[in-house]
């Protein structure tokens, strides 16, 4: 009777174009148009700003010192203007304020004496970190000016460099690109996953229950010889099945994304993301998501009960995705690792232990705990549901 239950809501479900295009086409298309704009968005800017000719006003002159190393820096490191104002400081930040100019350069008026004396003297660059490329333009001119600088200081001294330098540094990543990428793409993906299985279930929980309140067919299935549970488990059914098929479509979106798309320049990333993405990590990964889909239908299924139409309904859960992100985000925070304390959080717990699996280094110990944490939270969704559901005041409202 449960499967029938489920067999024929279903089959409604899927007539509803609305719940399929959420379910099934927009998780399936948004990784490959979300990553191909963002993609298209960073090359382009990053290319516009090497490209673009930065106006870099100077205090002094043309023919004074920092202008004259300027101007032979070669033209690889950024097209560069420079406009003299001549001892003018105040029309100087006036007209960076106004944008006529990007850089600002200040520095001292007896740099030439104190560089020829070796003295140390100032030099202020002054930049908007908001425009892309000020800050790393003006550090590479001005590591540059100094190297030349600090060269002749050496040979006017007869120092050899290299006795300066005790040690020969290297800083070694021991982290496998594994482990790189679960740091770095692990909080993400499960990110998107519990936003995609949270929409996944709120439209088809709406229609399942409020939709059939408003077209009067719910007093006709209450009065078939059928127990009330096995009618709230035949469409609670339906409901964490959608949720889960839009975090599939989520996945296969990504997984099309980087196999076919070329978005990921470096072949052995590619290798790396198809070995990560294996039956069993897919079986893991489904394993926490169960639990989680339950949950969220559990929670919407006595929202869906309780109001009397589909816009009331919508309008209370939809808001509700943002207490489910907000643990989600966490998350994504450097140095929040998953431990016996936040394995024990919910929502939380399922990102980082996804974080853990793409990175190869899960403790199943903690697995356990974070699936075992989820279980009990969907069982107790479950059982309010049942409650609310049965409550005749709630069904004929």
């Amino acid at each position: 009777m449960i499967f029938k239950i489920f067999k024929k809501e279903l089959k409604d479900t899927i007539r509803d174009r609305r719940t399929m295009l959420m379910m099934l086409v927009i998780p399936v298309l948004i990784f490959p148009i979300l990553i191909n704009v963002v993609v298209n968005i960073q090359t382009s800017f990053a290319d516009s700003a090497e490209e673009k000719v930065l106006r870099i006003g100077i205090i002094g002159d043309t023919n004074d010192y920092i202008a004259h190393k300027l101007s032979a820096i070669p033209e690889s490191f950024g097209p560069k203007k420079l406009i003299p104002y001549s001892g003018d400081s105040l029309k100087l930040y006036a007209d960076q304020k106004n944008e006529t100019i990007d850089l600002i350069i200040w520095y001292d008026k007896n740099l030439e004496e104190d560089l020829a004396s070796n003295k140390k003297t100032s030099i202020i660059w002054g930049f908007d970190k908001t425009n892309l490329g000020y800050s790393q333009r003006a550090k590479s001119y001005m590591q540059i000016i100094e190297a030349e600088e600090r060269f002749k200081r050496y040979d006017a001294l007869g120092i050899d460099e290299q006795q300066l330098n005790p040690f020969d540094t290297i800083y070694e990543n021991t982290a496998s690109e594994q482990q790189m990428l679960g740091e770095l793409a692990g909080g993400f993906l499960p990110y998107i996953f519990i936003v995609f299985g949270f929409m996944g279930c709120m439209y088809p929980s709406i229609d399942l229950f409020t939709g059939e309140k408003e077209r009067g067919t719910i007093e006709t299935l209450l009065t078939t010889p059928v127990q009330r549970w096995k009618i709230l488990v035949g469409k609670m059914l339906v409901i964490v099945l959608s949720g889960l098929m839009s975090s599939i479509s989520a996945l296969i979106g990504l997984f099309f994304s980087i196999q076919f798309l070329d978005i990921v320049p470096d072949p052995s990333l590619v290798a790396i993301i198809a070995s990560i993405l294996t039956p069993g990590f897919i079986i893991k990964l489904f394993l926490l998501l169960l639990p989680l889909t339950i949950f969220f239908a559990g929670v919407m299924i006595p929202i869906s009960v309780y109001t009397k139409t589909f816009k009331e309904a919508q309008s209370i859960i939809a808001p509700l995705n943002i207490v489910f992100i907000l643990p989600a985000a966490v998350g994504l925070f450097p140095g929040v690792e998953l431990n016996l304390a936040t394995a024990c959080v919910p929502i939380l717990n399922i990102v980082l232990t996804t974080k853990s699996l793409i990175a190869g280094n899960i403790d199943y110990l903690l697995l356990g705990i974070s699936f075992t944490v989820m279980l009990i939270l969907a069982a107790i969704a479950v059982f309010i549901s049942f409650r609310q559901f049965g409550k005749e005041t709630n069904i004929l409202n």
